[in-house]
Formats: C-alpha cells, sequence, structure tokens
C-alpha cells in the first residue's frame, strides 16, 4: 500500500514486534494507527497500539516476556501494566510500543476477526477489521478517534457490518465509566 507518510521506523518497530508475538503463538492484533492506514484515511502515526490477548490472571507471564525484550516507558512499567493493563515499552529504535492486555470478550473477538494486510511492500500486518478498528476508537473516544471513525466510515462506507459495530460497542459502553 502506497504511503506518503514515511512509516518505515514505525513498521520496522510493529513488525519485530508482530515476529515476537508470532514466535511465542500469542493471539494479537494490531488496533490504532497503523490500523487506520489500510482503512481509512493514512495518516502519520508516532506508535504502534497492538492488543494482546493475555486474559485474566496470565498477565504477569506475557509482560515479563516482553519485558525481557524491550525496554519500558516508565520506571515502573511492569506494575503498571498489571494495574491498568497497558504495558508501555521501547521498540529497539526508540518507538513507542503500546501494549493492551487484552480480556475482555470483544478484544478476543477483535483479535480472532483480525486479518494480515499489506502495509507496505512486501510487509503484511496482523490488524483489527474496520468494524472492530471502529468500535476500539469508540471506547477510546478521543478527538483523534473520531476523525479516524469519520475517515473509516466514509472509505468503508457500505461494504461495513453496522449492526455489528453497535452489538459489540454496546456491552463495551456499559462498563465505561465516561459514556461516548
Amino acid at each position: 500500500m502506497a504511503n506518503e507518510f514515511d512509516l518505515s521506523g514505525i513498521l520496522k518497530a510493529a513488525l519485530d514486534l508482530q515476529h515476537f508475538c508470532e514466535s511465542r503463538n500469542w493471539d494479537f492484533c494490531f488496533i490504532g494507527g497503523l490500523a487506520v492506514q489500510p482503512w481509512g484515511d493514512p495518516r502519520a502515526t508516532q506508535d504502534a497500539d497492538l492488543s494482546l490477548l493475555t486474559g485474566f490472571g496470565n498477565e504477569e507471564e506475557f509482560v515479563d516476556q516482553l519485558l525481557s525484550e524491550y525496554k519500558p516507558r516508565r520506571e515502573n512499567g511492569r506494575e503498571f501494566a498489571l494495574e491498568y493493563r497497558v504495558l508501555l515499552l521501547w521498540s529497539h529504535d526508540g518507538i513507542a510500543l503500546d501494549i493492551a492486555l487484552g480480556a475482555l470478550p470483544f478484544e478476543e473477538i477483535s483479535i480472532k476477526r483480525s486479518v494480515k494486510c499489506p502495509i507496505a511492500p512486501g510487509h503484511e500486518l496482523k490488524i483489527c477489521t474496520p468494524e472492530d478498528l471502529i468500535v476500539h476508537k469508540a471506547f477510546a473516544s478521543r478527538d483523534r478517534d473520531w476523525a479516524d471513525i469519520d475517515m473509516v466510515l466514509l472509505r468503508q462506507g457500505r461494504r461495513l457490518k453496522i449492526a455489528q459495530i453497535f452489538e459489540d460497542l454496546s456491552p463495551l459502553v456499559d462498563l465505561k465509566e465516561d459514556p461516548l
């Protein structure tokens, strides 16, 4: 996929992280700005966001293996990850990696539905579907997320399974303290 932005550093970091996860047979997919590239409006992104299926109670095993390979972005990175379910790392080249420790039914389904998508010539990343990207972005609910959703809706249009989006988003909205 041609992209006017230079994703080489982020792409390299994402491919390295993907290889790390695949070598351990972990279930995962990319969910952030890298997933926006094929489904929405290609844009610059500063990090690689990954949803990693850890379940509840197994997080330490995943976190410890990741920390053996990557440098934490926080001094208390392990404790932060176990409390807030997100591990903030640096790639080997200094790219920010945000690893969401997935355990909710939607996260599991999103990872199972993910697809390998060409992101640059000769390279594929395992990314969430456009419907699941919309759900992830709506749940995060930041200004940038809503702009990304608009672009996914514009580019994917009638191909989207709108009923699936609402079905998947409804239970997440119930869990969230701040309504969308």
